[in-house]
């Protein structure tokens, strides 16, 4: 059996603030309303290369999805404090299959994550890696598209909820 082999590569990110004008729960009550749950029967259809209906979705459906959210300023109770702060995971289950076909590496970073915290001065912002540059590295231009495809999206989605 051959040995084992580790390697690693250093990747240009590029890290997005958004700077919110509306309060901590506002944005989040927004983004959570515009963002529709992932939709499950999705990669029913995407295991069972239903093209037809993946089209009609793509075509007519929402851009991006809410897989999960998690709240980490209710950890920060073993601290002492609990904070404002959640992490999403954004993306689509059809944006991501365009680019894992390609190169399965990817599915590293769909879904997206997406942070949006209440600073220490009260401050309201949402935090994220810019897709196309977490996708970038792949070197295939198909994935690098919807990486751009991406960024778009995303910032757009967070700037709407942002006020």
């Amino acid at each position: 059996m051959p040995a084992v082999k580790v390697s690693s590569t250093l990747i240009p990110v590029e890290h997005v603030r958004i700077n919110c004008r509306r309060a901590f729960n506002e944005v989040r009550a927004a983004l959570e309303t515009d963002l529709p749950k992932l939709d499950e029967h999705i990669k029913v259809l995407l295991s069972n290369g239903d093209e037809g209906r993946i089209k009609e979705i793509e075509e007519h459906g929402p851009r991006l999805f809410m897989f999960l959210s998690r709240d980490h300023g209710e950890l920060l109770g073993i601290a002492g404090r609990k904070r404002n702060a959640v992490q999403y995971e954004i993306g689509n289950p059809i944006t991501a299959s365009k680019m894992t076909r390609h190169n399965l590496g990817a599915a590293l970073y769909a879904p997206l994550r997406v942070a949006l915290f209440e600073t220490e001065a009260g401050d309201v912002v949402f935090e994220y890696d810019r897709p196309s540059t977490l996708f970038g590295q792949f070197e295939d231009e198909t994935i690098s598209d919807v990486g751009r495809y991406l960024d778009h999206e995303l910032e757009a989605a967070l700037v709407k909820v942002a006020g």
